[in-house]
């Protein structure tokens, strides 16, 4: 009986170093992925160096409109000038560092389209985060430079700070989620990524704007269809006035529809053509 029972306990102890094993491997060759991505970018150092800089200045732009409007009238749409900051802090941040380690879901369409995913599924690691991490965008490194500038000038508590930290994770998720679940469906629908373009378009352009200034059925659908209220707003909100439930809310959000989104793609693989294309990636 105790042999038996040594022996379970072995096997069960087994599983759990292999799963964790792998979910490390896992872990190491996106990193890897995304590495070598960079290092392609930066072969060309001038131009990497001016899409980061060109980046951070086109953002920044913008917040020198919000002050001349801020020097006009004290409030808009409930926000101050420093939660607009932490507004546009949090959505370059989040969208950067999406862009930055999940470029190529972005694109995904195209390759569901033309039968492009036949180079990812004759790999060995997970189709899905092998599609996810072949891809890098160099512009959104001067996103997330610029939302971490952001933090340097908005006098946060430490606190804050680390809120402000886990938000642009979070947010990053939540984008890079609903990016998965627009591209998805074109696993079932033609031409479904023009619908799926207008709603990630949505979900950035609303990111930067006040959502004191948008009422009814607009405000619904920026916190129920499009995520954006997940994304930016509440976080905000919890930022300026923290409320426990309110991150709560964003933390389970952002994990249920990254459940909800990979669910839908592994669903929609199985009805996937190949395009019988003799591709390799290097």
């Amino acid at each position: 009986m105790l042999m038996e029972g040594d022996s379970s306990l072995k096997v069960d102890v087994m599983g759990k170093t292999d799963w964790r094993t792998e979910a490390k491997n896992q872990v190491r060759v996106c990193l890897l992925s995304v590495k070598y991505n960079i290092m392609r970018e930066m072969i060309n150092k001038v131009t990497f160096l001016t899409n980061i800089c060109f980046m951070i200045l086109n953002n920044a732009s913008f917040l020198v409109q919000w002050a001349i409007l801020f020097r006009l009238k004290e409030d808009i749409g409930g926000y101050t000038f420093k939660e607009v900051m932490l507004l546009w802090g949090l959505s370059a941040g989040s969208y950067g560092l999406s862009h930055i380690f999940f470029a190529r879901v972005f694109s995904l369409p195209e390759l569901i389209i033309n039968g492009k995913l036949d180079a990812y599924l004759v790999l060995p690691k997970n189709v899905l985060l092998q599609v996810m991490t072949s891809s890098t965008r160099t512009s959104a490194i001067g996103d997330l430079i610029y939302g971490l500038i952001i933090i340097c000038f908005s006098d946060l508590s430490f606190g804050k700070v680390l809120l402000f930290l886990l938000f642009t994770v979070t947010g990053a998720l939540i984008i890079t989620a609903f990016a998965l679940l627009m591209g998805s469906l074109s696993f079932w629908f033609v031409r479904m990524e023009i619908f799926g373009n207008q709603m990630l378009n949505a979900l950035v352009s609303f990111a930067t704007y006040p959502d004191g200034i948008f009422k009814g059925a607009v405000k619904f659908l920026l916190y129920f269809i499009i995520p954006t209220g997940m994304m930016v707003y509440l976080p905000v909100h919890v930022i300026t006035d923290f409320d426990l439930r309110g991150l709560l809310v964003v933390f389970g959000y952002a994990l249920l529809l990254s459940a909800v989104s990979v669910t839908v793609f592994y669903r929609g693989l199985r009805r996937y053509s190949s395009g019988n294309l003799m591709e390799a990636r290097i």
